[in-house]
Formats: structure tokens, sequence, C-alpha cells
């Protein structure tokens, strides 16, 4: 492994041909969730999946927020909002709507593209 802890391509090509499901106790993520969440379509997995979204897109922030050297306090002025929201969104703690996210993904420099297929 690599000095900044990431693993270096030979490490990942040799994980990548890994046939995993002949690893004694190995459980498929999609079926741990469906028995510990529910299975896809119910409330509890939608609800599951859409505080799971939430929480990943508020690091992604808090990640960007950091590496510009920059407070909740300065971000929220920046975009209008008070430093709790930032903090909920940080958190995963609120649904924002996409506006929201759009503001504050801009004031922080960052762009955000669909692909329609």
């Amino acid at each position: 492994m690599s000095k900044n802890n990431q693993l270096t391509q030979e490490e990942l090509q040799r994980i990548r041909q890994l046939d995993f499901t002949q690893i004694d106790g190995y459980v498929d993520a999609s079926e741990l969730l469906a028995k510990q969440v529910g299975e896809k379509g119910t409330t509890s997995r939608e609800e599951f999946d859409a505080k799971a979204r939430a929480w990943y897109y508020g690091e992604m922030l808090r990640d960007r927020r950091k590496a510009l050297g920059m407070t909740q306090k300065e971000l929220a002025e920046k975009v209008g909002r008070e430093r709790t929201y930032i903090n909920r969104v940080e958190k995963g703690e609120t649904d924002m709507q996409l506006s929201s996210f759009l503001r504050i993904a801009d004031a922080l420099g960052m762009s955000l593209r669909f692909d329609f297929m």
C-alpha cells in the first residue's frame, strides 16, 4: 500500500480478480441490505437509500469546503443560509432541494453534470 493509504494499481488489479463468493463467510451486500433494511421498493429501503444519499452528498460538500479552508459560517454567508443549515447538510441530516445543493456546490467551485443515456 502506498504512503497515503491508497492502493496501488497492482493491488487494485489483484483485488478485482478475486472471487469473493469463494471466501468463507462471504455475504453479498445486496442480500445484507435486504435483510437488514428491507427489499428494494419497500418504504424502509427507500428511506434508508435517501438517508445514505444525503450523507454521501454531505460528505462530498464537507470535504470540498475543508479542502478550500472555508468554515461552515463562511459557506453559509456565501449561500445566504444559516451555519446550522450547512452543518445539517454536511451531516446528511436534511433533505435539501436540488437548488440548494447547486447553490452550495457553486459556492465551493464545484459543477454538476448530468448524463442522459
